[in-house]
């Protein structure tokens, strides 16, 4: 699990192609204390597992699903990357719950500064997320923990603070550009468990029930 507050802005080193499989070789420092294989990293907000490491890099496997729904495949050597390591159980828990689990991409169609901000507008590449996208709740943009301004249409708006855009790879996006979507886990789970309860036999006999829930493996 991780939070959105993202630790470092890498560097792309390398990346190794096979059809819709990639190797990626990730620069980095912060992200690399203590490290070890099997180690979760997010790379741009998606959980990447260590396979390898020296001391200013790591090399992460990226799989076909992972390349397909998410801006890894655009990636070239030099691309920044933003990095977060996974929350340790004693860590300080500052953005919100981020699983590193992409539901997809986002196109920027606006970037306008409105005072000390600066507002990015996003169109969804699905509109089947957009039901999780709420105005002032959570989201995920290529790994970072920000609040939803509002929603119109296909798109929303981000409103980032000068510390966040410095210190992310989203300094360096402009109108046309492709960022990694999560919406926020828990909306994601009441409208599963809520559709779920309308198509079994065990919810419609009792409707969303503790002993549903314990049933079905939640409790």
């Amino acid at each position: 699990m991780f939070t959105g507050l993202i630790e470092e802005v890498g560097r792309l080193r390398k990346v190794f192609r096979q059809g819709e499989a990639l190797v990626l070789t990730v620069e980095a420092s912060k992200v690399l204390e203590g490290v070890a294989i099997g180690d979760s990293i997010a790379v741009n907000g998606v959980c990447l597992t260590v396979i390898s490491y020296d001391r200013t890099s790591f090399t992460a496997d990226v799989m076909p699903e992972t390349f397909r729904k998410t801006n890894l495949q655009q990636q070239r050597p030099g691309s920044p990357l933003n990095l977060e390591r996974a929350m340790p159980a004693n860590g300080r828990f500052g953005g919100h719950i981020v699983q590193g689990h992409c539901d997809g991409t986002a196109v920027i169609t606006g970037r306008e500064t409105d005072a000390n901000a600066v507002v990015f507008s996003l169109r969804l590449s699905s509109s089947e997320s957009l039901r999780y996208v709420i105005p002032k709740g959570s989201i995920t943009i290529d790994g970072i923990s920000l609040t939803v301004v509002d929603t119109e249409g296909d798109g929303f708006r981000v409103s980032i603070i000068p510390h966040t855009l410095a210190e992310t790879a989203l300094q360096h996006k402009k109108p046309g550009d492709t960022v990694n979507i999560e919406c926020d886990v828990i909306g994601k789970y009441v409208d599963h468990l809520l559709r779920f309860k309308d198509e079994t036999p065990a919810a419609r006999r009792g409707g969303l029930t503790t002993s549903f829930l314990a049933e079905n493996g939640f409790l």
